[in-house]
């Protein structure tokens, strides 16, 4: 006895393949190529233009990568002239034998510069008193939330390497190795971002408050973004974050906003009549191409 088909599929309906998920739009990306097509050639103007105002930056660096995560914490809503005498302190509390070495710390600081000194015995400060480590950094402000921060990362690192040493960062991918630093408590993009840049030289933007006011007012980035989606944008801005000339534009930019912003473009009442890029800038002129 024939039975007449039955089923989702009765009477000749056609199988219909399982549609695939989109993957959702890149926002950074997106942003890079609206601006490409409605200010072409706004980023390589702004960049060149600043860096013959205030010159080339030069990339070398400063400081090993442990003792710059540690310098980057101190600055943390601070000063960064308070933060050398908070790293100062830290160093003549718990030293390293050897030599005192001198630290150039190079373009985009705000303090005067650190002393000679030693680095700082890390096993010391990971296992010191936590109220005798908050007396010794109180000069860099905030040093009750820093203090358990500076200890929590050193215990981080020790415990998943084995010491303190971040050199095996240089070794893997920027975003890898920024995506391993934010996964410590109190570490976010800008201080990954700085450690990475400043240590390694890896194509890494960070973003503080003046490059992220001079960014929104030239129109860099979107008025809305925070600071932590700016750190994205700046990757999609500058190129990929894997090569030579990307590492370069991303030191040049984070060190000439910074200085522009410091020097030129103000929070309040900025020197737009002296500034070089006032032509394409959108706090001067909202319709600046």
């Amino acid at each position: 006895m024939n039975r007449p088909p039955v089923g989702p599929h009765a009477g000749g309906a056609k199988r219909t393949a399982p549609q695939r998920r989109r993957r959702p739009p890149d926002a950074a990306k997106a942003w890079a190529r609206s601006l490409a097509r409605r200010r072409p050639g706004l980023v390589p103007f702004v960049l060149d233009t600043l860096a013959a105002f205030h010159g080339l930056p030069t990339w070398e660096r400063r400081l090993d990568p442990t003792s710059e995560l540690v310098l980057t914490i101190l600055t943390q809503n601070s000063a960064d002239i308070n933060a050398e005498k908070a790293y100062e302190r830290l160093r003549e509390a718990y030293p390293t034998s050897g030599p005192a070495v001198s630290t150039e710390l190079g373009g985009g600081w705000g303090g005067t510069g650190l002393n000679p000194g030693v680095t700082p015995d890390w096993p010391a400060v990971e296992a010191a008193p936590l109220p005798e480590l908050i007396d010794v950094i109180r000069p860099g402000g905030l040093a009750p939330q820093k203090a358990p921060r500076i200890q929590a990362a050193l215990r981080r690192i020790r415990e998943e390497r084995g010491d303190y040493s971040l050199e095996f960062l240089g070794e893997m991918a920027p975003l890898e190795a920024r995506a391993w630093l934010t996964a410590i408590d109190g570490i976010g993009p800008k201080t990954a971002s700085i450690v990475l840049l400043f240590g390694f030289g890896m194509p890494l933007m960070p973003v503080d408050r003046h490059v992220e006011r001079v960014s929104k007012r030239i129109g860099l980035i979107p008025p809305k973004a925070t600071a932590d989606q700016a750190h994205d944008l700046y990757l999609a801005l500058l190129g990929p974050a894997d090569g030579t000339h990307a590492a370069t534009e991303a030191y040049a930019a984070h060190v000439l906003l910074i200085r522009h912003g410091r020097l030129v473009c103000h929070a309040r009442n900025p020197e737009c009549d002296r500034c070089p890029v006032a032509t394409r800038c959108r706090f001067v002129d909202r319709r600046a191409p």
